[in-house]
């Protein structure tokens, strides 16, 4: 009988099961990995919620997850860089790096990508949402000794957010909007303190996060649904911001940044919206905004696991709950709730 893991499987909509998966062996250049923590990220939510997202939807069961970070248990022939019994964060990207894009540098943008928990492929990749997965050796990065599963895990996220502030560029001295503050939105915040932004605001729709976004360093924190003219006084004399994270990914948040931000200032777009998201494109053209999209990170992932070993961030206040992986759909159910959570992540 083959060996088997239990893992976090979603069938369809809201039909989210703990089952067995089977195990699998490290080969050539490869390692093995008990995974301890697994971060609930708003795509695994819509995988769960909607069975997908715009045009990605499952067309067959698929383990979730690409927030992850465990320790190393086995490695296969040829692997130096880690051994049995490190912790690593697992980076979920495994680009091809003979594409035309891996060969220029862009390996976000690998025709081949193959990214763990995603059904933008068929057959679909699974996830990290198991008790143990295969991963190649660059993908398992050495964590810091003393760093926790439950501060390694954000190692995902944290790399999304650094590659928003490379695509921004400079943020010394600047004074940043963000949009949205769910977890990405909050890590933005961190980032953006972290690079020397002179001041930081944000805004929500929800109480508990702008509470959060106020922890971890934004200056002030509006809430644009209790006052929907909070950002008013930003838009006068064409804009006060020199940089906007958009976050949000809604069409007010965008309008919000499009009339925030000065002319000649910069746009980054990091929340994604829906297919037909109204876009004031005269109001990009006349002040002479760059409007820049970002979309995950390739080296930024070892940036993220070494600042999170180098003490300098704190992403404690973003971690609402740990539940054990038995308790799959309630620790989905918690994350659904705004109100009460803003990363939960899973035990193994």
């Amino acid at each position: 009988m083959n060996a088997s893991v239990r893992a976090v499987v979603v069938h369809a909509p809201h039909d989210l099961r703990v089952e067995d998966f089977a195990l699998e062996t490290p080969g050539p250049g490869e390692v093995e990995v008990a995974i301890e923590r697994g971060g609930i990220c708003g795509s695994d939510l819509h995988y769960y919620h909607d069975g997908g997202f715009g045009t990605v939807r499952i067309k067959a069961p698929m383990v979730l997850g690409h927030e992850i970070a465990g320790r190393v248990t086995s490695v296969g022939p040829g692997v130096t860089r880690v051994s049995a019994g490190m912790r690593v964060a697992v980076d979920p990207g495994r680009a091809c790096g003979t594409c035309r894009f891996c060969t220029r540098g862009l390996q976000a943008h690998c025709l081949e990508m193959r990214f763990f928990g995603s059904a933008m492929r068929f057959p679909h990749v699974n996830g990290g949402f198991r008790e143990r997965l295969v991963c190649s050796e660059a993908q398992a990065v050495p964590v810091k000794e003393g760093v926790g599963p439950e501060t390694a895990v954000f190692a995902e996220p944290l790399a999304v957010c650094l590659h928003a502030a490379n695509r921004a560029g400079p943020l010394a001295g600047k004074r940043v909007l963000v949009t949205g503050c769910g977890p990405i939105g909050a890590l933005t915040i961190i980032v953006a303190r972290h690079f020397g932004a002179r001041e930081i605001v944000a805004t929500d729709v929800a109480a508990r996060t702008l509470g959060v976004a106020r922890t971890v360093g934004a200056d002030t924190a509006l809430d644009v649904a209790a006052d929907s003219g909070a950002l008013d006084p930003f838009k006068t004399d064409k804009g006060f911001f020199d940089v906007a994270f958009e976050c949000s990914g809604h069409k007010s948040g965008i309008a919000d940044a499009i009339s925030a931000v000065r002319p000649r200032g910069t746009i980054v777009q990091v929340g994604l919206g829906g297919l037909d998201v109204p876009f004031p494109l005269n109001a990009v053209v006349a002040k002479e905004i760059d409007f820049k999209g970002t979309f995950r990170f390739y080296e930024e992932f070892e940036q993220a696991v070494a600042l999170l070993g180098s003490g300098r961030i704190d992403v404690a206040p973003l971690h609402s709950a740990t539940l054990p992986v038995e308790r799959a759909k309630e620790a989905f159910d918690l994350a659904s709730d705004k109100s009460q959570s803003m990363k939960v992540q899973l035990a193994f």
